[in-house]
């Protein structure tokens, strides 16, 4: 075991005993990409570790110009804001797009911050599930009916790993809008995905929150990105400018910037990686655990297993069993019962001693 381990104190590898193999929350075991290091190092060489000014390193500018070039995005850099990391912004934007205790629209099976920071935004959590993986719009309708006034996407979806299409956030754009509602948008995984359609595309009565950190493995340096597109939006959000630049990572700005600035090659290095994981994955699922259903996903490093047939949680049994930890479907929502979240952004060599474990689990 102790040659799968990485010599590493963050919460992925620090959340188990020693023999546990962890494949759960979304932090890549990929080294960083040598620029972003280097950019670090120098910063800490020159004890250069204070707060960020409100200038914000040209963070903004490089994210537009990143934007532009990978992702066929245009921002404008005058409708950046930073904030703390993007659950944080969603919490920000929340409080002034919508009214205290009002509902707010999420799409579960779904990243399980959304439950808790809709709440802890002193909003209310309505729930339209995903029907076989897909919008159901008509549930997203009956909530703005009874007064929900935003609807919060995770575009691509974690953790189905689903690239929405530019017509599946029209409906759902669309329909906010008949209602006046608001859309906002955690599109921090688009880096990662494959035909991604910000919601900019398709409206500017949103709000698109992003970051460096899962595309470039630097989620500990703490720095979100609220985007808006003009109009209604760039008012409503603009307040939260006033001392953002106080609450985040100084380290974090400029990971973010050298990300953005020189981290191409690094990132089409890690995407032809988790291309091979993700059919990897398939081959070793179908041939050690064909019960276990997979479909390989459009974006990111994430895997949502079916694992209906070992029961209601089968994460519980993986780890007890196999000492492999995966992430828990239930907390993705009740729909996540008997499913379970693997994620793949590792070496082949893990990828294969952790399906390799849940096989032995299975098997006892």
């Amino acid at each position: 075991m102790d040659g799968l381990r990485l010599d590493r104190r963050s919460a992925k590898w620090a959340g188990y005993p020693p023999d546990v193999l962890p494949v759960w929350v979304a932090e890549m075991d990929f080294p960083l990409a040598e620029p972003i290091k280097a950019a670090l190092h120098e910063a800490v060489e020159r004890d250069d570790i204070g707060y960020l000014g409100p200038e914000l390193l040209g963070v903004p500018q490089a994210l537009a110009d990143f934007a532009a070039r990978r992702l066929g995005w245009e921002v404008d850099p005058e409708q950046v804001i930073v904030a703390t990391d993007v659950m944080v912004g969603v919490e920000e934007c929340l409080r002034v797009l919508t009214d205290p205790g009002a509902g707010v629209v999420i799409t579960p099976p779904v990243y399980p911050p959304f439950f808790a920071d809709v709440r802890h935004a002193e909003r209310r959590v309505v729930e339209a599930p995903l029907l076989d993986g897909r919008f159901d719009i008509a549930a997203i309708e009956r909530a703005f009916e009874r007064g929900a006034q935003a609807i919060l996407l995770c575009n691509p979806h974690n953790p189905l790993g689903r690239v929405w299409s530019r017509g599946e956030l029209a409906a759902v754009v669309d329909v906010a809008a008949e209602h006046g509602a608001w859309v906002i948008s955690d599109e921090i995984h688009g880096p990662l995905a494959h035909g991604f359609t910000p919601i900019h595309a398709v409206s500017d009565r949103a709000v698109a929150l992003t970051s460096a950190s899962k595309a470039f493995n630097v989620a500990g340096l703490k720095l979100g990105l609220i985007v808006t597109a003009g109009g209604e939006a760039r008012d409503r959000v603009a307040p939260i400018a006033d001392g953002a630049h106080w609450r985040v990572g100084y380290l974090g700005a400029i990971a973010a910037r050298t990300a953005f600035t020189e981290g191409d090659e690094w990132l089409d290095d890690t995407l032809a990686t988790l291309a091979s994981n993700r059919e990897l994955l398939g081959e070793l699922l179908a041939r050690q655990l064909p019960e276990i259903g997979y479909t390989r996903p459009d974006a990111s490093f994430l895997a949502w297993l079916d694992c209906r047939t070992v029961g209601e949680d089968p994460a519980a049994v993986f780890l007890e069993r196999g000492r492999v930890a995966l992430s828990r479907g239930l907390d993705f929502g009740a729909q996540g019962a008997g499913f379970a979240r693997l994620n793949f952004g590792t070496d082949p060599e893990r990828l294969e001693e952790a399906v390799s474990r849940m096989a032995a689990a299975l098997s006892r």
